[in-house]
């Protein structure tokens, strides 16, 4: 039996497939988009090469990776009958990364994030009534708390349905924990809320940029628009994606739903300002609340134009709305079952701004090994 993981080429679903592989024994079964077998593994080998080399990689694809080749908004994840009653079968547990985070568009969050979510969970239903469900976890995001200023949130007390969405991304995923809850109510759930993830508190390393450029972005300016004591909950991906892993395995967490975010430990602005300043030999930024409001209307004029200043404006219009909020979340609960705290960004946010500038924010994938090019022919079980 094996677990199901969706998103596993994604940011967070890549590390929690490299978490899984590094500390369990269990055979993962991966839906992966691809025209055939060979795309679909290098699509995998592009994911997880940032954690593992490709002989690592090679092994595990023999030895513990099922492929199967299909798309969550698809009717039966667009696989065949025999693939997907493979699946049903061979499925113990479901952890369900998968999402569209385009805040953007309420039409591709609509699609993956509520079609998507409600074809997972039918196919964890199915897996229930064939032979049981061990567990069903599922990858939301602290967003679904909507509007709040100054506040501490706790993970009981985060969904309010009267209260506003920033965006389709955080509504949709509201909706999905919903479901969740109404349509697996004898399966034992995990509801996982991610706040900014930002880095790898343990490498410079990453292929994840879109918030890392708007961060890039911030930490060159002279003034910023905030608030210098306004918190801002970032968390780094290893953190996260080690506690997805590990309570998703374990026989009985504490609770249903956790925030993976730096709670009352979140740092403020002028904490991480001062420590790239530090770290750069340089002086840091003034702040200037005051000029919040300008500043909104100015990105929103500006976003969706040309050129880098453009690119730039649209994502601040994202990403702003969670800048200035200046609330965090309770992790109490993800803490004590892990027995520490997630690293404070300051501690890592130069080597990330670092390696982002002298990569031009890209990634230096490396290519499938010709070597490797006949044996990825062939189905992977």
């Amino acid at each position: 039996m094996a677990i199901f993981l969706t998103g596993c080429t994604g940011y967070i679903g890549a590390h929690v497939a490299a978490n899984l592989l590094a500390d369990s024994a269990e055979p993962l079964n991966l839906l992966v988009r691809a025209r055939d077998i060979p795309e679909a593994q290098e699509r995998l080998w592009r994911a997880l090469q940032l954690h593992m080399d490709f002989p690592a990689f090679e092994g595990c694809l023999r030895a513990r990776i099922r492929i199967f080749r299909g798309d969550i908004t698809d009717l039966y994840l667009g696989l065949a009958g025999d693939e997907y009653r493979a699946l049903v079968h061979s499925t113990d547990s479901v952890i369900h990364c998968a999402a569209s985070l385009n805040r953007k568009s309420e039409k591709s969050c609509l699609n993956v994030n509520l079609r998507g979510t409600l074809e997972v969970i039918q196919l964890a239903q199915r897996a229930r009534d064939a032979h049981g469900l061990r567990r069903f976890s599922h990858v939301s995001t602290v967003a679904v708390a909507g509007h709040r200023f100054g506040e501490v949130v706790e993970e009981d007390a985060a969904i309010d349905w009267n209260r506003s969405d920033y965006d389709p991304y955080a509504r949709t995923k509201k909706f999905c924990e919903h479901m969740v809850r109404q349509l697996l109510p004898d399966v034992p759930r995990t509801i996982f809320r991610p706040s900014i993830v930002l880095g790898d508190s343990r490498r410079a390393e990453t292929n994840q940029f879109d918030m890392v450029r708007a961060f890039v972005f911030l930490a060159g300016l002279r003034a910023l628009p905030f608030r210098a004591e306004a918190r801002i909950d970032i968390v780094p991906v290893d953190y996260v994606a080690g506690a997805i892993a590990a309570l998703h395995q374990k026989v009985q967490p504490a609770h249903e739903i956790y925030h993976l975010s730096s709670g009352t430990g979140s740092e403020t602005f002028a904490q991480i300002t001062d420590a790239l300043a530090k770290a750069q030999g340089k002086r840091g930024p003034v702040f200037a609340p005051r000029l919040e409001k300008v500043t909104s209307k100015m990105i929103e004029a500006l976003a969706g134009g040309a050129g880098k200043i453009g690119g730039f404006a649209t994502l601040l219009k994202v990403f702003l709305p969670y800048l200035v909020w200046d609330t965090v979340f309770d992790n109490r609960r993800v803490a004590r079952e892990m027995g520490r705290a997630p690293a404070p960004f300051s501690t890592y946010c130069y080597q990330l701004l670092r390696y982002s500038r002298a990569n031009h924010f890209s990634y230096p994938y490396r290519s499938w090994p010709a070597a490797a090019a006949n044996a990825a022919q062939e189905p992977s079980r």
